[in-house]
């Protein structure tokens, strides 16, 4: 099977395909998803095997309208109703109490919640809405790799493996979005993103806790990327805390088997080294965490690369989400002077 490429005149493809269950990748602002008919088991169960996806592993359930969710929840708390009002469409993920039996099992993960997200993409609601039906998406990769910010990644991970990707360039955010519980009785962080813990308080007018705990293997995460190995490119990749640090390892490392990715300022400075690999982020996090994933991925089939040495960021807004992601590509590895 070819994977086709669609642009948006060719939404209405999109919809066909969906309709008859198969797999249609689709542009957000914060990564690709990777989308089927969120009523469709047996769609759904496709999905799982595309990405080669523990099936304990929850979907996210991307929808065009609040109206949508409430076909599916019995009733929504005043919360949902304030942060959808706020931050929909936009990178935020809310998990909610659905109706017994109103989505299929493998998209629950057979839990008694939901995640909804309503994107904030032209070409992705116009999906949805011809559709009609609310779809799932996880990231649009082979499971554990760095997610896809662009049609090519998708491409490169799955083509022959679903049937289509529709093509809206580069993703804006570069980061999947904030995972919110409003299941339970104080609001939680399960997933940082680009809405921040202290941005989600305001609109609530109350506290909101961050999750810092891994599910044991017996229980079954309520959100993608709490449980299992997420963002890793074939080499070690280490954080580095210190920018300074970086002058050391150039002078320790040996450079033919090793990569460095930084904010253009760092990478200026080690160019007298004679860096072989190396990756610019741009100009403050915001840029860094638009280009992290590209980033691990442009030298992910270099089998030259031992090592990646990425900048890290310290702050509580959206450093929080790029720490996140990077602290999980690099398996908590962090480079020690």
């Amino acid at each position: 099977m070819e994977t086709k490429i669609l642009t948006e005149e060719q939404i209405s493809q999109g919809v066909q395909l969906l309709s008859k269950g198969s797999l249609v990748a689709f542009p957000t602002e914060t990564v690709y998803g990777l989308g089927a008919d969120a009523t469709n088991d047996e769609a759904v169960q496709n999905v799982y095997r595309a990405k080669g996806r523990p099936s304990d592993n929850p979907l996210i359930v991307h929808v065009n309208s609040v109206d949508m969710v409430k076909s599916y929840v019995k009733q929504l708390p005043q919360e949902a109703l304030q942060l959808m009002k706020t931050f929909w469409p936009g990178p935020l993920t809310i998990i909610l109490p659905i109706e017994p039996d109103s989505l299929p099992q493998h998209v629950t993960g057979g839990l008694k919640t939901v995640a909804f997200r309503m994107p904030d993409n032209k070409l992705t609601l116009k999906l949805i809405t011809q559709f009609n039906r609310p779809i799932v998406g996880p990231s649009a990769n082979t499971s554990t790799k760095p997610s896809p910010t662009t049609a090519k990644h998708v491409y490169h991970d799955l083509n022959g493996k679903i049937s289509a990707i529709l093509d809206g360039g580069q993703t804006q955010i570069g980061l999947e979005s904030t995972v919110i519980d409003l299941s339970v009785e104080h609001p939680v962080i399960l997933r940082p993103g680009k809405i921040s813990q202290k941005k989600l308080q305001e609109v609530l007018n109350q506290p909101v806790l961050m999750n810092h705990l891994k599910p044991s293997d017996n229980v079954i995460p309520k959100a993608p990327g709490m449980k299992y190995r997420h963002y890793a490119p074939s080499a070690s990749v280490y954080v580095v805390d210190d920018v300074d640090d970086f002058l050391n390892i150039v002078k320790l490392k040996d450079l033919s088997h090793t990569a460095f990715v930084a904010e253009e300022s760092i990478i200026k400075k080690l160019e007298s080294q004679n860096l072989r690999y190396h990756y610019i982020l741009g100009h403050g996090v915001a840029e860094a965490a638009n280009k992290l994933f590209d980033a691990l991925r442009f030298f992910d089939d270099n089998q030259d690369i031992n090592e990646i040495f990425v900048q890290g960021f310290s702050g509580d807004d959206l450093e929080q989400a790029y720490m996140n992601r990077l602290n999980k590509a690099a398996s908590g590895q962090h480079y020690q002077a």
